[in-house]
C-alpha cells in the first residue's frame, strides 16, 4: 500500500496544482475583462466629459448673451423713462401755453366790439357758426372790406 498511497498522494499533488492552475488562468482572464470594462468606462467618462464641458460653455455662453440683453433692456427702459418724463414736463409746458393762448384769444374777444357776448356765444360749442374748438367764427367786415375772421394783429409800436 506505499506504493498506492505515493500515488494517491502524486495525484492529489497533481490535481491540486491542476486546480490552482485553472484558477490562476481564470482568475487572470477575469482580471484582465474586468482592466478591459473599467478602460471602456473611463473612454466613456471622458468623452462624457467633454459633452458636459461643452455643454457647460454653451449654457455659460447662453448666460452672458442674458445678461447683456438684460443691460440693454435696462438701458433701454431707462431712455423710456427719460423719454417719457422730457414728453410729459413739453406736454405740461404746452398745455401751460395753449391756456394761456386761450385767455388771451378770450381777452381780445372781450375787448373787440364786433364779438357778440350773448349767451349763444357763450356756449360756443353749441354755436352754429363755431369751429371744431368750439371758437365762434368772426362774420364781421372791417372798414376795408376785409373778413374780420382773417385780419392780422396790429404789430405796430404803441
Amino acid at each position: 500500500m506505499d506504493n498506492n498511497a505515493v500515488w494517491i498522494v502524486v495525484a492529489v499533488v497533481v490535481a491540486l496544482i491542476v486546480i490552482g492552475l485553472v484558477v490562476f488562468a481564470a482568475r487572470r482572464t477575469r482580471n484582465r475583462k474586468r482592466a478591459e470594462e473599467a478602460d471602456r468606462i473611463r473612454a466613456e467618462v471622458h468623452n462624457d466629459h467633454q459633452r458636459v464641458e461643452r455643454q457647460a460653455n454653451l449654457v455659460e455662453e447662453t448666460e452672458a448673451k442674458a445678461r447683456a440683453a438684460q443691460a440693454e433692456a435696462d438701458a433701454k427702459a431707462a431712455e423710456a423713462a427719460r423719454l417719457a418724463e422730457t414728453a410729459s414736463s413739453r406736454r405740461d409746458a404746452l398745455t401751460s401755453s395753449r391756456e394761456h393762448i386761450d385767455a388771451r384769444r378770450e381777452h381780445a374777444d372781450k375787448l373787440d366790439p364786433r364779438v357778440k357776448h350773448d349767451a349763444k356765444h357763450e356756449d360756443a360749442g353749441k354755436h352754429e357758426n363755431a369751429d371744431e374748438q368750439g371758437r365762434p367764427h368772426l362774420s364781421a367786415t372791417d372798414g376795408d372790406g376785409r373778413h374780420a375772421g382773417r385780419m392780422r394783429p396790429d404789430v405796430t409800436g404803441r
